[in-house]
């Protein structure tokens, strides 16, 4: 969901027209098509749950169908034996799922790779087994005779009563989601799918991010089960197991697992499509049995292989929209900058760094300061420590031994968010970026750290006075940067030296007092370079202090002020250009010998 998505000139009408038909449809269709599209409702609430957890935010989940019961379940109980509302009960059902959600998700969440999804095929295994080995809940038999839920004392009893029920929670779960994700939380959670170093560094707890997305999913899937209990009047086992929890997956996969609207596509052609093969396939084969999943499979491994980012795309293209450039609101107040350290102030120092892993030493007794008003270059060969070096000067890796202190205070072991939120950003030696979206919203990816609201703000689109002073505070960053006219791109498309340009955008985008920056100018043409050298020259002059790792010798004895030379993780050399330039240990080292 790029920004030059949010707002097409005639979408308003697509959207009053398909709003026109859904209130329709009940008056029109049959009572099975109402059924169906009930049921479509269901399936698209749960699937819409996933797309933020693993169509935005990269994480796997088999176990949703489980969150599917649990409400469905609490809400039985309450209703039949202990005799309560159901709205009671739904809200009994989401606090019980927000619990359940966080104990398993403190869990689960700490896993990455595959064990992640291995992680919720066992609870949601597990949920299940527990669903029907339980006397209270009515085992494998269930509970039956879930009384019908009530709106002003008239009973939701038809189908088509019961439907609006239905798809205005759907459109609610569809309207917060889209929300959400156009907000500085929507950001910060897409901002998983670029690598956590990256998010951290950005100052994103993704420790939360990751665990906001999984509660999200669970309560929409809780509400669900709510909705099927009171549907069907009857709760069992059977739709909460690990299949189900698949077919889920697959739903918010096929129409497009990055798309809010995919979900409801997913829904529908999933939905639909396995009431199809259940009608046609006896009639053809001449017999009953489970035929139309070998067909359903094989239908499904087609459209993965060849739409691979749904079917959501694809119907996106048929309508004829244009998108509109993001709107930058000039009257946002300019957010508040952090005081800058008095020039010459020493704002970051290394004291006798040294990192191990196991028996490679990858730094060793490093020192080295960097004052503020200042550049300083950090150069060697290959394989020097260089990337290890800085890694810890950001946070992102401890040293074995000695202390790094940034304004006097120790950083080691606070983590890249926490060493973010002090006053230090960075780049990338490998540019990442998130491809997809614009290249303004890239930007104020940086400013995460200088916004407040949460996640409920950002639903209900209370955050829409902090969201402006953000995007506007990109805005001026990319000015800053002579990217301005590229903001509503898609930063994928940039060349490579401009996604460089990109990266220090974002970076000063989080009003740093002391920026890193791993081999900027790699890539960039000779103009680049000289902008880019105009640009850190006035960073400088503001007070700015800027490390910087460079292969680029000619660029960065023309800068700098002082540099640090490393051979085999030690400093063999410091001092001004021209000093190092000379040196015998450097030339024999780095510059090629005498």
């Amino acid at each position: 969901m790029a920004a030059r998505d949010r707002e097409w000139p005639g979408g308003r009408w697509v959207m009053a027209a398909f709003l026109a038909a859904l209130a329709a449809a009940p008056l029109v269709l049959p009572e099975f098509h109402v059924t169906l599209l009930n049921y479509i409702g269901l399936s698209a609430l749960v699937a819409l749950g996933l797309v933020l957890l693993t169509g935005v935010g990269g994480l796997t989940s088999f176990g949703q169908a489980a969150f599917v019961g649990l409400g469905a379940y609490t809400s039985a109980v309450l209703t039949t034996t202990y005799g309560q509302s159901p709205w009671l009960a739904l809200g009994v059902g989401l606090v019980l799922t927000l619990a359940v959600a966080v104990v398993l998700g403190s869990v689960t969440l700490r896993l990455s790779g595959h064990y992640l999804p291995l992680g919720t095929m066992a609870w949601g295994i597990s949920l299940y087994f527990l669903f029907g080995n339980l006397e209270f809940l009515g085992g494998h038999s269930g509970i039956s005779s879930v009384p019908p839920v009530t709106l002003l004392d008239f009973a939701l009893t038809d189908s088509r009563h019961y439907y609006y029920l239905v798809w205005a929670f759907v459109l609610i779960a569809l309207f917060t989601t889209r929300n959400l994700l156009d907000s500085r939380e929507g950001r910060a959670i897409r901002a998983l799918k670029g690598g956590m170093v990256m998010a951290e560094a950005m100052g994103v707890d993704t420790s939360r991010a990751r665990m906001v997305i999984f509660v999200l999913a669970a309560l929409q899937a809780c509400a669900a089960g709510w909705l099927y209990a009171h549907l069907q009047r009857f709760v069992n086992p059977t739709p909460f197991g690990l299949n189900t929890g698949i077919e889920y997956l697959f739903m918010a996969v096929v129409g497009g697992a990055g798309q809010v609207w995919g979900a409801l596509v997913g829904a529908g052609v999933i939905t639909i499509l396995k009431q199809w093969l259940q009608d046609v396939l006896p009639r053809l084969l001449g017999s009953a049995g489970n035929f139309e999943i070998i067909v359903f499979g094989a239908m499904m491994v087609l459209v993965l292989h060849h739409a691979r980012d749904g079917l959501w795309p694809l119907l996106a293209r048929l309508v004829p929209l244009r998108s509109q450039p993001r709107r930058i609101d000039p009257t946002a107040e300019p957010l508040p900058r952090k005081p800058r350290p008095p020039h010459g102030e020493v704002i970051l120092e290394a004291r006798r760094v040294t990192r191990s892993f196991g028996g490679l030493v990858a730094n060793k007794n490093m020192d080295l300061s960097v004052r503020a008003g200042e550049i300083l270059a950090l150069i060697g060969p290959n394989g020097a420590g260089k990337s290890t070096m800085f890694n810890q000067l950001s946070g992102v890796d401890d040293p074995t031994s000695g202390e790094i202190l940034f304004r006097g205070r120790s950083i080691a072991g606070l983590g890249p968010h926490r060493v973010a939120a002090m006053g230090i950003s960075r780049t990338f030696q490998h540019v990442r970026l998130l491809p997809r979206m614009s290249v303004l919203e890239n930007v104020a990816i940086g400013a995460h750290l200088r916004g407040h609201k949460g996640v409920l703000p950002a639903a209900w689109r209370l955050d829409r006075a902090e969201e402006a002073r953000l995007l506007r505070e990109a805005a001026v960053q990319l000015e800053r940067v002579g990217l301005h006219g590229l903001m509503d791109e898609e930063a994928g498309s940039l060349a490579l030296g401009q996604q460089r340009i990109l990266e220090i955008a974002r970076a000063l985008c989080a009003d740093p007092c002391l920026l890193l920056l791993d081999e900027p100018a790699a890539g960039l043409r000779l103009k680049e370079k000289q902008a880019l050298a105009e640009l850190l020259n006035r960073l400088r002059a503001e007070g700015m202090a800027v490390l910087l790792v460079e292969h680029d010798m000619d660029f960065v004895m023309g800068l700098v002020d002082r540099v640090v030379v490393m051979e085999f993780g030690e400093k063999i050399a410091e001092g001004l250009p021209e000093e190092v330039q000379r040196n015998p240990a450097v030339l024999e080292a780095y510059l090629g010998g005498v």
